[in-house]
């Protein structure tokens, strides 16, 4: 009697999955919780540090520093979703709870009812998916704040933008070659 093999034993096996928003979030409030990681990361007092990591499957990350007063402006991560948490010190976020058009504008009329606040000291984060327009900051006068980000897939771009009152431009398109 002979035996052939099943057809299934020859499927070559699956490729990994992209990792989703809440398996980012996992890994910056994993990497936030590594004390000695976050003390190495060199604080300058006249600007933002950063050091790229090693993200879960194939997604980008980084550990920044943020002195007092520092924020990012106004900005989107396009195509990427992404999470973020504070490691030390406290960040807030201001965002949209609007999807925006991602191409063909260059000044919108935003509504009212459209701006949150999220305030974010130690140990806390968050998630969010495809063109979140947000702006982060240290407010504090006298303390840096450390955060850990990441992104899936790799940031093609980011969009940058400025704010008047409810009018939203979009000024710049950054491209990874612009900040690596």
């Amino acid at each position: 009697m002979s035996v052939s093999p099943s057809l299934s034993s020859s499927v070559p096996a699956s490729a990994p999955t992209a990792p989703t928003q809440a398996d980012l979030l996992d890994f910056v409030r994993h990497t936030a919780a590594d004390a000695e990681l976050i003390a190495s990361l060199p604080l300058d007092p006249e600007g933002r540090t950063w050091v790229r990591l090693e993200g879960p499957g194939g997604s980008e990350a980084w550990l920044i520093g943020w002195p007092p007063g520092t924020g990012t402006g106004w900005h989107d991560h396009a195509d990427s979703v992404g999470a973020f948490l504070t490691a030390a010190g406290e960040l807030k976020e201001n965002s949209l709870a609007a999807r925006l058009p991602t191409d063909g504008w260059k000044t919108l009329e935003l509504s009212e009812d459209v701006d949150r606040e999220r305030r974010l000291p130690a140990g806390q984060g968050r998630s969010f998916g495809h063109h979140h327009v947000h702006e982060v900051l240290n407010e504090s006068p006298d303390r840096h704040a450390i955060s850990v980000h990441a992104y899936y897939p790799p940031l093609p771009q980011i969009r940058r933008y400025s704010r008047t009152g409810p009018i939203l431009r979009l000024e710049q398109v950054e491209r990874p070659e612009d900040w690596q």
